[in-house]
């Protein structure tokens, strides 16, 4: 790292350059890609017209999951689109403020999708565990104990990550190595010590999916241990928790191999990263809609009767 300097100016222009070394092969990135982002705006749409049209849905669970099929529709939408574009047109520029905006809501509207799956659990735990209060545990005023903790906690860490990385000089490179304004790519080009910036990122993942993590699985292991020391057949409970357990699952292995990927490199070529990268904001957009309308029956139903299937 060199130390900043007077004469030198910091960049507030950037080139998003991620895949480049693919060449003449590049521009066909977008059809995959634009294949992910339809299919995640049909399913999620889908899945939203369906809880919203139907009355027998309208329970706190069912809620849940049209909220996260709200967030998956809108993620996409910060960065996809100027991707895409990328990859026909080659449309690669991007200011400073527009980089670090587009870098807050993508991981404020991300770090919803591990909080969720806890809001999720957490409405399990009081319908299997507390079934008699269940309806008063989830009234609004209550719920919302739950709710609002969470949603400060996550726009406080991704306010201050995206804040410590507006303030880095970036003097010597404006090309980032990615498709979109993702934080360590954007960090690693700053002429300034950027120590900080990667202890507080990789502590933010320790803070959102990784402790929400832990709460989900703390959850289900109380849910778990009361339906079986109970002596009751919940075959529902158990499917309903095991969906969530493993959406989580599969979530948080993509994050922390796209966030250790920056720290850990070994080695690792740069579109692997990429990838990875991507896939940690773009693969639970798609992944999400179809496992909640296959895996819950009465969900399936609807989106079978709406299809006229």
């Amino acid at each position: 790292m060199c130390p900043v300097k007077e004469n030198i100016s910091s960049h507030k222009y950037f080139f998003l350059v991620g895949f480049s070394e693919l060449g003449e092969l590049r521009p066909y990135l977008f059809i995959p890609f634009s294949l992910m982002f339809v299919v995640s705006l049909f399913a999620n749409s889908l899945l939203v017209y369906v809880i919203i049209s139907q009355r027998s849905l309208h329970s706190p669970m069912y809620i849940l999951i049209a909220s996260m099929s709200c967030i998956d529709l809108i993620l996409p939408v910060f960065f996809l689109p100027h991707m895409l574009l990328s990859f026909l047109f080659d449309w690669r520029g991007i200011s400073l403020i527009g980089c670090l905006v587009q870098m807050y809501f993508i991981h404020f509207f991300g770090t919803f999708q591990s909080t969720l799956l806890l809001w999720m659990a957490l409405d399990r735990y009081f319908a299997i565990c507390t079934p008699l209060y269940y309806q008063e545990q989830v009234t609004l005023a209550k719920f919302l104990k739950f709710v609002i903790p969470s949603s400060i906690r996550n726009m406080f860490v991704v306010l201050v990550v995206v804040s410590l990385a507006g303030k880095l000089p970036f003097c010597l490179r404006n090309v980032i190595n990615h498709c979109f304004c993702e934080h360590m790519a954007l960090v690693e080009l700053a002429c300034g010590s950027t120590t900080i910036n990667s202890l507080v990122g990789l502590i933010s993942v320790f803070l959102v999916p990784v402790t929400d993590f832990f709460l989900v699985t703390a959850s289900y292991t109380v849910i778990f241990s009361s339906v079986l020391t109970s002596g009751k057949s919940n075959a529902k409970a158990f499917q309903t928790c095991v969906t969530h357990i493993v959406v989580i699952i599969v979530n948080l292995t993509i994050v922390l191999t796209a966030f250790l990927s920056y720290r850990i490199r070994n080695g690792i070529p740069s579109a692997v990263r990429i990838f990875f990268s991507i896939l940690y904001v773009l693969f639970p957009c798609c992944f999400n809609p179809i496992i909640y309308g296959i895996r819950t029956t009465e969900i399936r139903e609807h989106i079978l009767k709406t299809l006229k299937i």
